[in-house]
């Protein structure tokens, strides 16, 4: 990949999850109502401080990729974040899916930009 469109590509994803990652604290983003089960479910993470854990993974995440350190490893942790926003988006509340795909996509350019990072880990023993 171009050195130029990588390092634009990260800088938009870092901004991208520290925006989204400060709103898991400081709840500045207006969100619109979602479905009712989408509603129960969420409210179930968040008197677990399950939201909590998932906007510290996208901060640091997002300052990895600004100041390039560690982004390998946690292009690997964020997918998992990244899986389950689209997964709730799929099955709870499909028509604001957008957000979580841009960040399934990003996270995958990322993935596969660091492919090389990955080779001892998927060696088979």
């Amino acid at each position: 990949m171009n050195p130029k469109l990588f390092l634009v590509l990260r800088v938009i994803f870092s901004v991208f999850l520290i925006f989204f990652g400060l709103d898991h604290f400081f709840n500045y983003i207006p969100f619109p109502e979602m479905a009712p089960e989408a509603n129960a479910y969420f409210a179930n993470l968040l008197s677990t401080y399950a939201m909590h854990i998932v906007g510290v993974v996208e901060v640091t995440a997002g300052l990895a990729f600004l100041f390039n350190k560690f982004g390998a490893i946690m292009a690997l942790i964020l997918m998992s974040v990244s899986i389950n926003a689209v997964l709730f988006h799929l099955s709870l509340d499909p028509e604001k899916i957008y957000g979580a795909l841009v960040l399934l996509i990003l996270n995958i350019i990322f993935l596969y930009h660091y492919r090389k990072n990955y080779t001892e880990l998927l060696k088979p023993v």
